[in-house]
């Protein structure tokens, strides 16, 4: 079956959040050249993540998935791309090195160009013009012509998704990706005084396996290696870009793992029926809207072969419903024997507009949910699985509290997001050690 005849199977059906193209004909053309290009990911590296995916329900993996709420054209570079991955790596070593349990890194990036919005307009004094819906799509300026949407956009976000996998691959060639080669780790966290105050046991314990590491030179020629992943919205952009094997299996080459959103999952949507379609691993945001008894069918539709590696269910429930919540659908799952992985998006569940106008949340709710998504899950004999969270490598103002305390009159000084507001390098270390905490409480 080729990419036309796959698309017969999920054309026919709802596709939401789509934009509004002025121009058909130009879509088709443009999606038509993209499917031409060379794959953005290959068939062996999908292969090789859900492999490292079945690990999970093991204990032997953790996975942390993260990255920008949307990555936008202007703020692409290498610097910015390293920086990004430095953050995921000092992370998964602070959970590897302190739970020793392997850690899987994915990366919101190299793809996570294209947005769902809660609506499909936004007014602002009088003018209402289409919702900006992620560089892929249309502008963040608020003009009639940047919020159009133009589907020449797909070019520049394939080039620069493209582009941004070729610099993962060379990184990990080069030895980028060992705990030696971490200079960054000097910079904000060895150096760290409130991070070495508040974590002082966890700290001293990172510190002393990073002096061996460097004494010893252990973990040379290991490298880690680092996917992508982006939210399947525009099916077309991601079918342009199916595989076909020898054995007529079928890759999506935009990423190694898609996930479908919370507003998106409806059990007949075209999206649910294209993940279904294809070998990669996909996720599954789960919203407090969800209905619970649904998540049987959900999972059947998705991974018909109750394929281990194939599925992950990402909660995003936030801290007031996942008590009430999560060990239902965990309940229900195991009746029905379903192979699923536990992930846990804390950002999601938990955003707030604060009193000056900004979209944000709280370090502490976040914190919260996380906490109990572990907690549920021992109780449950469940393993909890990886993290989901939007965030940067960079000293970000966006959301409140953190070793740093950021007050709502703070968020002004460095609040760069086009979407959602995302933890910054200090607070993205906090739910390291956090994690690394309770995995290795739940291994004693």
């Amino acid at each position: 079956m080729n990419k036309e005849l796959l698309k017969k199977e999920w054309a026919s059906l709802k596709i939401d959040q789509q934009p509004n193209w002025p121009n058909s004909f130009e879509y088709d053309s443009i999606i038509q050249t993209l499917s031409y290009y060379p794959k953005i990911v290959n068939e062996d590296e999908i292969i090789l993540l859900k492999e490292e995916l079945k690990l999970i329900n093991q204990k032997q993996s953790f996975v942390i998935q993260g990255g920008d709420c949307a990555e936008t054209f202007s703020n692409f570079n290498s610097s910015s791309i390293k920086n990004k991955l430095e953050i995921l790596l000092q992370m998964s070593a602070i959970i590897q090195y302190t739970s020793k349990i392997p850690v899987n890194i994915i990366g919101r990036i190299a793809g996570q160009y294209i947005k769902p919005r809660s609506s499909q307009y936004e007014s602002r004094d009088g003018l209402k013009l289409p919702s900006y819906r992620g560089d892929g799509v249309n502008s963040i300026e608020f003009t009639k012509d940047a919020r159009t949407p133009n589907p020449q956009r797909l070019l520049t976000a394939y080039h620069q998704s493209s582009s941004a996998m070729n610099l993962i691959r060379s990184l990990i060639m080069q030895g980028y990706t060992n705990i030696n080669n971490m200079k960054s780790w000097e910079k904000i966290f060895l150096n760290n005084e409130l991070l070495e105050k508040k974590y002082n046991n966890i700290f001293t314990q990172i510190k002393e396996t990073l002096q061996f590491v460097k004494a010893s030179d252990i973990l040379q020629s290991s490298g880690k290696n680092i996917y992508i992943s982006h939210e399947s919205i525009l099916l077309d952009y991601d079918n342009a870009f199916i595989i076909e094997n020898q054995d007529k299996q079928h890759f999506c080459g935009s990423g190694h793992m898609l996930w479908v959103g919370d507003r998106t999952r409806n059990l007949n949507s075209a999206h649910v029926k294209f993940a279904s379609l294809v070998e990669n691993p996909i996720g599954i945001k789960i919203g407090p809207n969800f209905n619970i008894d649904d998540i049987n069918l959900l999972c059947e539709k998705i991974n018909p072969k109750n394929e281990i590696g194939k599925l992950t269910l990402i909660v995003r429930l936030g801290q007031k419903n996942i008590e009430s919540m999560l060990p239902k659908l965990i309940e229900k799952v195991k009746q029905h024997g379903q192979n699923v992985i536990w992930f846990c998006d804390p950002m999601h569940g938990n955003t707030i507009r604060a009193k000056n106008g900004y979209k944000t949340r709280k370090f502490e709710t976040i914190i919260n949910e996380i906490k109990l998504f572990f907690q549920i899950h021992n109780q449950c004999k469940t393993i909890p699985g990886g993290i989901h969270l939007e965030l940067t490598g960079d000293n970000v103002t966006e959301c409140l509290g953190g070793i740093k305390n950021i007050q709502t009159k703070d968020l002004d000084l460095r609040y760069e997001t086009t979407c959602d507001p995302r933890l910054n390098n200090e607070q993205s270390l906090e739910v390291a050690f956090l994690i690394a905490d309770l995995l290795k409480k739940e291994s004693v």
